[in-house]
């Protein structure tokens, strides 16, 4: 447990409880008691704690080889990249080792490409207010969120913030500098928000009107969560560009950046370049993770869960009209947002006083991101500890009111 004489640098504002182990959809905390898990640290744990195969394939490849450098050939890479493209719309996958550099070699990547095109002038790229895209020096900027931009000197240039879901704003934002569109189908940290599956397809139809590239960040959204393997599957349209990590590591630090080869044309040897990305010990495990998450009947399973678990929390809402106001999302991507006299802290803390643990987010939500392996009776279980979280809590209004 952290103290007053820590090393570790004071940047985060951590709970009180330290978790030394997990299995499946369970953690256990120093403290000795048991949690149920509906954060997955943060959509990470796609697969739950301890997973047989994930152990067996990292502790299998851990007695091999760790790291070589991509000065050499990869054939775990090389594997992993070729189940990625043949089960999406790429042609070609560059591993990271985070969301962040995901997006970082996306960004890069829509600049190389209008610049390979002869508009090395079409660098701009639209974002969306309340996106979050990382915390490099250019992620925040394409987030544009002045809490994390502030007392960072001048922001990154080449971001353009439109309103969420605002397709006239949108049209209207695109200049003979713009070159991309950077967009998550579903915000998380914003709060757990869908963008229509309008919107996307409407951004293809510009994308492809104007000779822009369209940028999806499924960092959060993919690998399963939201019952497809890529969230964008739901509207029907493809990205040209898309940053993917979280999930699909299982809880192994890993990213890819995955483009179709036109997106991907000026990305020549040299030109960019990662010294952990794609290492055995990753790739080892991605692989492990896309055995189970393309198996037949796997992301079915998710849509089903995600069913269950929205269609509880729906009853809940109806039972604590003052302490809850909506539920949001998709699949096992869900959100529920609270009233005003409710913050997100105070209700993760309430979650968590019943032995469950969610995450704070944007717009007065709480994401509830539990593994895709979760069953019904751990649903249920869970929607038991939410409904009692709620209780003490509009107990508190109703006292303080009085």
């Amino acid at each position: 447990m952290a103290s007053a004489s820590s090393a570790i640098l004071p940047t985060y504002a951590r709970a009180d409880v330290a978790f030394e182990r997990g299995e499946g959809v369970w953690m256990y905390g120093s403290d000795g008691e048991r949690y149920l898990d509906f954060g997955a640290g943060i959509a990470v744990n796609a697969l739950g704690h301890a997973h047989p195969h994930l152990v067996e394939a990292l502790t299998e490849q851990a007695q091999k080889i760790w790291h070589t450098s991509n000065l050499f050939q990869m054939p775990l890479g090389e594997k992993l990249a070729r189940r990625l493209a043949d089960a999406t719309f790429a042609d070609y996958v560059f591993f990271t080792n985070s969301g962040a550099e995901a997006l970082e070699c996306a960004i890069k990547m829509a600049r190389k490409y209008q610049s390979a095109n002869g508009h090395p002038e079409r660098y701009r790229i639209l974002t969306f207010e309340g996106a979050f895209h990382g915390r490099t020096l250019a992620t925040i900027a394409a987030g544009g969120q002045a809490k994390y931009l502030e007392g960072f000197g001048p922001k990154v240039d080449g971001f353009d913030q439109i309103p969420f879901g605002d397709h006239e704003a949108l049209d209207r934002a695109i200049t003979p500098e713009t070159g991309a569109i950077l967009v998550e189908p579903i915000q998380g940290e914003g709060g757990i928000r869908t963008l229509p599956q309008i919107c996307l397809k409407g951004m293809r139809q510009i994308c492809d009107a104007k000779g822009l590239l369209l940028i999806f960040d499924e960092v959060q959204t993919g690998v399963g969560r939201t019952g497809k393997f890529f969230a964008h599957e739901w509207a029907g349209v493809t990205p040209d560009i898309m940053a993917v990590a979280k999930g699909i590591g299982g809880g192994f630090p890993m990213g890819a950046c995955l483009a179709t080869a036109e997106a991907a044309k000026g990305m020549t040897a040299g030109v960019h370049g990662t010294t952990f990305g794609g290492n055995p010990l990753a790739m080892a495990v991605g692989n492990a993770v896309l055995d189970v998450v393309l198996e037949e009947g796997f992301l079915e399973h998710v849509a089903q869960a995600g069913l269950l678990l929205r269609q509880r929390l729906a009853e809940i809402k109806d039972r604590f009209p003052d302490v809850v106001e909506e539920i949001r999302g998709e699949g096992l991507m869900l959100g529920i947002k609270t009233r005003a006299k409710v913050t997100p802290a105070q209700f993760v803390a309430a979650l968590r006083a019943e032995k469950l643990v969610a995450i704070p987010a944007g717009d007065n939500v709480v994401r509830l991101l539990p593994p895709l392996i979760i069953n019904d009776d751990e649903i249920l279980e869970g929607v038991r500890r939410i409904e009692a979280a709620c209780a003490a809590l509009s107990h508190t209004l109703k006292t303080a009111g009085n």
